[in-house]
């Protein structure tokens, strides 16, 4: 059985840092994308960021670019969430991803068939 369980989430001020984990069980996804999604009250659930699977290529959602990396550890079967410069619009609970069909780090819900069960984050102003 795929498991994702997710780490680190909390409650921060504005301007500062967390850093999520993401570490996966019961198959190895050292190939494949992994990414993170978040969902604020009353929205969808939106992109943030991807990693393919040899972790040389990432892809982020301009809302977070130059604030948010992206990281993984193969060895590990873990992905990271480098959260900087926090702002209170960031407050959202966040989920791991994982595809079993691409290597290439999608950005979209669907390209995803294993989710965790979310972390929530919260930026206080």
């Amino acid at each position: 059985q795929v498991q994702l369980v997710e780490s680190g989430g909390g409650l921060v001020q504005a301007g500062g840092s967390l850093r999520l984990g993401c570490a996966a069980s019961g198959r190895t996804f050292s190939k494949n994308a992994m990414g993170w999604f978040r969902q604020a009250p009353g929205k969808e659930r939106e992109f943030v960021a991807s990693i393919g699977g040899s972790g040389s290529t990432t892809s982020s959602s301009d809302s977070v670019k130059g604030r948010f990396t992206i990281s993984r550890d193969n060895a590990k079967n873990t992905v990271y969430l480098q959260m900087n410069s926090l702002k209170p619009e960031d407050t959202a609970v966040y989920y791991c991803a994982a595809s079993s069909l691409y290597s290439a780090p999608f950005t979209q819900v669907g390209h995803y068939n294993y989710w965790g069960q979310g972390t929530q984050v919260t930026v206080s102003s």
